[in-house]
């Protein structure tokens, strides 16, 4: 099969979606691997790496989505790069078509695609595993961005995380206990802040205790989420509902309430975010101030760290791309009911 990969194009996206070590895997497998040129340089992946990984260069995106019968993006396809595919490739991508235009949806149909959701990829116990694998890289992200909005050069609070002898630490209020808010709870507990999770899931609060001990947590409901607020230094919102726009679980008021120089991550944002005073920023204007609460809302965040967050992704990838070549799109699908899971168009069509 025909594989292809174009460069991410969105502003400081330094991800790409196949790392050379997987293009090497899919080359062995007998599958033509083509690859945009400079798609890794942002992940310090370099065009002869691909090469000698077995992968073929072309030198626009037009030439690989011409040749692909799969196509393998991270961010969101633009309407313009929908339209340069042929009818009826399968492009696979973090859609988070919750919160995506409907020219998009259009586009999708009108070419035939068959859209595959990375993000809702789906093995039978309910884990997302491509989603899981990026939003690892995320929740540790969390606790950098954290320690950097609390100082006082950031109109922070002007602590520590981790406080020093006789001057207390930071106080972390973690919403959903995933994989980003596990991540993120284990690397704040390390760093030395006191940490409390909020999840509806009694199964995963205990999970989550075993993966960062010394972690506090709770049942999520509203009285005690704005208790928690109130008091928070740091809110981290890592609330998922999988294929739907995520709930605002902190209200105006509740934000209102929270300390000045205190911050709120939200990394819910991909999916509209968790809390009711969030809107979009980006990389190169990630803040806003609201009521004196420093608000970070970045969608796809691991966009900053180009090199580990491909690797994530292409690793958690790999075994659905496998699948999908050796058996074909419409085979694979009908006997993978993870794949199954994740699909929004099966040839333009919903499923």
């Amino acid at each position: 099969m025909n594989i292809g990969v174009i460069r991410e194009r969105n502003p400081f996206d330094r991800r790409v979606a196949l790392t050379p070590p997987v293009v090497r895997r899919l080359a062995g497998a007998g599958h033509s691997v083509w690859v945009e040129t400079g798609s890794g340089d942002g992940a310090m992946f370099r065009d002869t790496e691909y090469i000698r990984a077995g992968g073929q260069i072309a030198y626009s995106p037009a030439e690989v989505l011409q040749r692909a019968e799969l196509v393998v993006k991270i961010a969101r396809p633009t309407v313009d790069e929908i339209r340069l595919c042929r009818p009826g490739t399968a492009l696979m991508a973090f859609y988070h078509m919750a919160v995506a235009d409907k020219e998009l949806l259009d586009a999708l149909a009108e070419r035939s695609v068959t859209a595959i959701g990375s993000e809702i990829v789906q093995l039978e116990n309910g884990r997302l595993p491509v989603l899981a694998a990026v939003s690892e890289v995320a929740g540790q992200m969390t606790t950098l961005i954290a320690a950097h909005l609390l100082r006082s050069s950031s109109g922070g609070r002007g602590i520590l995380l981790g406080g020093t002898p006789g001057v207390p630490p930071a106080r972390v209020v973690i919403l959903g206990a995933g994989a980003v808010g596990t991540a993120a709870a284990r690397s704040a507990v390390a760093a030395g802040a006191r940490v409390l999770a909020f999840d509806i899931q009694p199964n995963r609060l205990r999970r989550i205790m075993e993966h960062a001990r010394g972690v506090a947590t709770c049942i999520a409901d509203e009285e005690a989420i704005a208790e928690a607020v109130a008091a928070a230094d740091v809110v981290i919102g890592a609330v998922l509902v999988a294929g739907t726009r995520t709930p605002h679980v902190v209200t105006r008021g509740m934000v209102e309430t929270m300390k000045a120089g205190s911050a709120l991550i939200d990394v819910s944002i991909d999916q509209g975010g968790c809390a009711e005073t969030s809107r979009l920023t980006s990389l190169a204007d990630p803040t806003f101030v609201y009521k004196g609460v420093t608000h970070f809302c970045v969608p796809n965040i691991t966009a900053d760290l180009g090199r580990a967050s491909s690797v994530a992704i292409a690793q958690a990838t790999l075994p659905y791309l496998l699948e999908l070549a050796a058996r074909g799109i419409d085979a694979a699908i009908g006997e993978c009911s993870d794949l199954r899971r994740g699909l929004y168009l099966l040839r333009g069509r919903r499923p």
